[in-house]
């Protein structure tokens, strides 16, 4: 099932684990797997560390290379920091903005994520804009106020040119790393919202933004979550760390089509 042409895109945001050995090891094995098919697309998020390392050994790969962050600046004195052209350099595709861990361990803001968008797009590098709602805020039943916030503040002057190079990933923040999963239709409902919301902005454009689901998919659930009409494939935490669980990903979203 090909939705409005959107490519399934199943992309592993490996966090802060593995080394570059340890990265060379599961990359390989990733590759081994699925990386010479070309229905469904597929990227990996390693750390900046093994980012170099990913680079060369998916260099006759179809997997894209994606990286965790960026800082909005393209160089100068900000130490410790990593910018959109030397993620360029390194031949990624991708890069993780906004996601929940940042907004909430590292204090970053709608505005903030919003300059990280906007460079990222400058630069050719494609964000996956990541989005989501705390229990705190399910419970008082402002998911969508809070999922309408985040998008509308991740995308401010994003304009109908880039919509083809944008990601959104919804992540129930009480869904990650805890093993708990939102219902498909609960999943649907945030997903059909953000598409509403895309479509707002960027006209029709905003039906070919693929919107991946990101709270603990992994092979057990996989299959009804790529059912529903706006999910289009997933941003994978837990089950990315191994090849096995990740390539079963790859291969149930492309039982879809």
């Amino acid at each position: 099932m090909q939705k409005n042409n959107r490519k399934y895109l199943i992309a592993g945001n490996w966090k802060m684990n593995k080394t570059a050995t340890e990265a060379k090891e599961l990359i390989k094995e990733i590759d081994l797997a699925v990386g010479q098919q070309t229905d469904v697309a597929v990227a990996v998020c390693p750390p900046f560390t093994a980012l170099e390392a990913a680079a060369s050994l998916l260099e006759d790969s179809n997997i894209q290379l994606g990286a965790q962050n960026m800082y909005p600046k393209a160089e100068g004195a900000y130490t410790g920091e990593i910018s959109a052209v030397m993620l360029r350099d390194l031949y990624c595709s991708f890069v993780v903005l906004g996601h929940s861990e940042r907004r909430e361990y590292f204090c970053e803001s709608d505005e903030f994520i919003n300059e990280k968008v906007v460079a990222a797009l400058e630069s050719n590098l494609k964000p996956i804009l990541c989005v989501g709602e705390t229990l705190e805020h399910r419970e008082a039943e402002k998911t969508l106020e809070v999922v309408g916030t985040q998008l509308k503040g991740g995308l401010k002057g994003v304009t109908e040119e880039n919509a083809d190079n944008i990601v959104v990933a919804y992540e129930p923040v009480w869904a990650i790393g805890t093993g708990k999963t939102a219902t498909p239709e609960m999943a649907q409902e945030v997903h059909a919202y953000i598409r509403k919301l895309l479509v707002e902005q960027f006209g029709e454009a905003g039906n070919k933004v693929r919107i991946l689901y990101g709270g603990s998919m992994k092979p057990e659930n996989a299959s009804e979550l790529l059912d529903q009409a706006d999910i289009d494939g997933g941003l994978i935490g837990g089950a990315a760390l191994k090849s096995k669980s990740f390539a079963e990903l790859v291969t149930i979203a492309k039982s879809k089509l």
